[in-house]
């Protein structure tokens, strides 16, 4: 190439190091350091947008001693990681904040809750479905065993169960097996309570 050539002058080549000069920057705010503070650590519990300036090695013996929870007992501790979780924004479990159905579709009448998320119309649904479904003899009969009537909810079929299961047990009755039949019937009527809905 030509040193006359209109490219040369367009030539870049990138220098070995940086020949800019270097404005001074912060300076370390550890007591007593005159070095250049290129690290930032953090002030401390509720000073969390805060931060010190510090040189590479006051940095590191800043944090060896560092502790978030410093002053904090074991149960403030807790409830501080516990909240930590949903990013310390309340929670509530699904239905009961607030309010149960969105402003916006309270006007809408069954179609706002098809599928009863929200809690409005669940027990009389509920209700409704009792009385119009029919109940088979078997059915009857399983919770006749049981000792129990036919409006019975699965919880109350499943209660009753371990009630009998543990009056009727052998080992509850210190190894005697005359209620042992009670307890084959009992336990045939819970399972087929369960096979049709009921557990």
């Amino acid at each position: 190439m030509k040193f006359d050539s209109p490219l040369f002058d367009s030539i870049r080549v990138k220098p070995e190091k940086d020949r800019r000069p270097k404005t001074g920057g912060p300076v370390c705010e550890w007591h007593g350091c005159k070095e250049k503070a290129d690290h930032r650590a953090p002030k401390g519990r509720g000073r969390e947008n805060e931060y010190w300036r510090f040189c590479l090695a006051h940095v590191r013996a800043y944090n060896q001693s560092y502790n978030f929870f410093n002053g904090m007992n074991d149960a403030a501790v807790m409830a501080y990681q516990k909240d930590a979780l949903t990013g310390h924004r309340p929670t509530w479990k699904m239905g009961t904040g607030k309010s149960k159905v969105r402003p916006d579709l309270r006007n809408f009448g069954s179609q706002a809750d098809p599928f009863s998320l929200f809690g409005e119309g669940v027990k009389a649904e509920q209700k409704a479905r009792a009385e119009t479904r029919q109940i088979r003899n078997a059915e009857r009969k399983a919770l006749d065993t049981l000792g129990l009537d036919v409006e019975a909810t699965p919880q109350q079929v499943k209660t009753r169960f371990k009630e009998l299961v543990k009056r009727h047990h052998p080992d509850a009755n210190g190894g005697d097996r005359s209620t042992e039949d009670r307890l084959v019937e009992v336990i045939k009527a819970y399972n087929y309570l369960k096979s049709v809905g009921f557990g």
